[in-house]
């Protein structure tokens, strides 16, 4: 008897809540149609635009600024001048320097006449030995002053030799205090003024920074979960903060080996937490004839990681996990009620995914479903 009253009871639970399209409460269902379409797998990272290359220009000698012929934003030429460092000290070390160069060459000349006397005396010294004329001592001691003089002269021609060089250093200290541009490019900092002494008996004063903007390197910073997935060659591009989202396309250049690591303080009324995000960065270069892209600009970069062009697609709203662990999807029947279908997947951009198999063009599958009150997405934990 309670056996008939239950199945009773669901016969009539089924006969008053059934599907009724007419009537308010109906389920209806949001489908997309299956077709064909491209699917890119990407992978995002932001960063800012550096310039191609870039040298800070220092000065390698002490002085005052005695004049500046750039400033920022000037455009030179390798070779062209920057400033100049007044000359004074190092003009003087280098008169100084050829002074003691020809005192040397004096030292030299006297010491090679010294060294013809004293090989004359020797040579008189051994005939009047041979004959008897002279004793033996005297041909030792014109020897001793033969060898003297010759060590004269090879010491003459030895400080030639260091007199030279310090006057060699003293003309290239000399030319340093005009400073020229190492290549072609644009000023884009200027740190000294006329006037300003510089000190380069530690370190090389930078006196400008030069860029080359004409092309420009994009540093992106990519997330460490996404690293292992990109190469260098991969297509990408990247947009501007802003209302003009032009598209600047390249490939990736390189990928940097060591991390850039950030650090993230976190702060509640409970703890306080430091956590790292470990970031590689991602290059490109991108051409700048109209210099359009300026040094810091944020740029937005998509790295197209896999792309399938002209492939079945779905929308991801429309997959469902089965009991089986297997990616599944409600194709509308011709009767107009869902049927469940497993179906094998490719890549994905996180809108869309590629269907290999179990699909075809032109059929629905259902995104959404409900009733007149509310819907409900599909996915795993959905109505089916």
């Amino acid at each position: 008897m309670v056996f008939l009253v239950i199945v009773a009871a669901a016969g009539y639970a089924w006969w008053h809540f059934r599907d009724k399209p007419d009537e308010a409460g109906a389920i209806k269902f949001i489908t997309a149609e299956v077709k064909s379409g491209d699917v890119a797998q990407t992978v995002l990272a932001s960063g800012s635009l550096q310039p191609f290359k870039s040298v800070k220009v220092g000065a390698q000698v002490s002085g005052e600024i005695s004049a500046l012929f750039v400033q920022v934003g000037d455009k030179v030429k390798a070779g062209d001048r920057i400033a100049e460092i007044d000359a004074s000290t190092q003009q003087n070390t280098r008169d100084s320097a050829a002074a003691a160069l020809a005192s040397s060459k004096a030292a030299l000349s006297a010491a090679q006449a010294k060294l013809r006397e004293a090989q004359q005396n020797f040579n008189r010294q051994q005939e009047l030995v041979k004959k008897g004329a002279a004793a033996r001592e005297s041909l030792d001691a014109a020897q001793a002053t033969l060898k003297s003089a010759q060590s004269a002269v090879e010491q003459a021609k030895a400080d030639i030799r260091k007199s030279q060089l310090e006057l060699d250093n003293a003309g290239l200290r000399l030319g340093y205090t005009s400073v020229t541009a190492p290549m072609d490019g644009v000023v884009i900092s200027v740190a000294v003024e006329k006037g300003q002494t510089v000190n380069a008996v530690q370190d090389s004063p930078t006196l400008v920074t030069l860029a080359q903007t004409n092309t420009m390197t994009v540093e992106a910073e990519i997330a460490e979960a996404d690293v292992g997935a990109v190469q260098p060659g991969m297509a990408a591009y990247f947009t501007l903060l802003g209302a003009d989202k032009t598209r600047f396309e390249g490939k990736l250049k390189s990928i940097d080996p060591a991390p850039l690591a950030t650090s993230k303080n976190t702060t509640s009324a409970s703890s306080s937490s430091n956590d790292t995000a470990v970031y590689y960065y991602g290059k490109m270069d991108v051409p700048n004839p109209d210099g359009k892209l300026r040094i810091g600009m944020t740029a937005n970069m998509v790295i197209n990681v896999r792309e399938a062009k002209g492939v079945l697609t779905i929308p991801m709203t429309a997959l469902q996990t089965n009991a089986q662990g297997e990616d599944e999807v409600q194709v509308m029947a011709a009767d107009g009620k869902p049927q469940p279908r497993v179906v094998k997947l490719g890549i994905n951009d996180g809108v869309n995914t590629e269907v290999v198999t179990g699909l075809k063009a032109g059929e629905q599958v259902v995104v959404s479903s409900g009733t007149g009150e509310g819907s409900i997405p599909m996915g795993p934990g959905g109505p089916f």
